[in-house]
């Protein structure tokens, strides 16, 4: 499975395409297709028929704006840096922790979180 920079829900900024410079949140992630869909970014027109359902209720048809994926590469995490939004890339950092068995004993254990590289803090 391919895993992205960016998670659903994370603030970031179109660097590339015609929405550069838009920043929204993600609102849904294709791993699979490397695409990430952003709030307000990459807004497309789709001409809809009225259709009904199987219960008879009618679903309403016309021109419908929705946002299109857009790919991955494309946008870049924004962290607040002194009240100031910058964008930053994002590493990997193994981090110890204590665990719980179901029993309660506790033991050492590493979990792996990301890192904005601009600040060096946990996102």
């Amino acid at each position: 499975m391919n895993s992205l920079h960016v998670k659903k829900g994370d603030r970031v900024k179109v660097v590339a395409g015609k929405d550069k410079g838009l920043v929204g949140e993600i609102i849904a992630v294709y791993p699979e297709a490397n695409k990430v869909t952003v709030q307000g970014v990459n807004v497309v027109k789709r001409h809809v028929r009225e259709t009904a359902t199987p219960q008879g209720k009618k679903v309403e048809g016309g021109i419908i704006s929705s946002e299109a994926p857009i790919h991955a590469s494309n946008v870049q995490l924004v962290v607040k840096v002194d009240g100031e939004e910058v964008v930053t890339r994002i590493g990997h950092e193994r981090r110890e922790v204590t665990k719980r068995r179901p029993d309660g004993t506790e033991y050492p254990a590493f979990r792996s979180v990301r890192i904005a590289k601009k600040t060096g803090e946990e996102i």
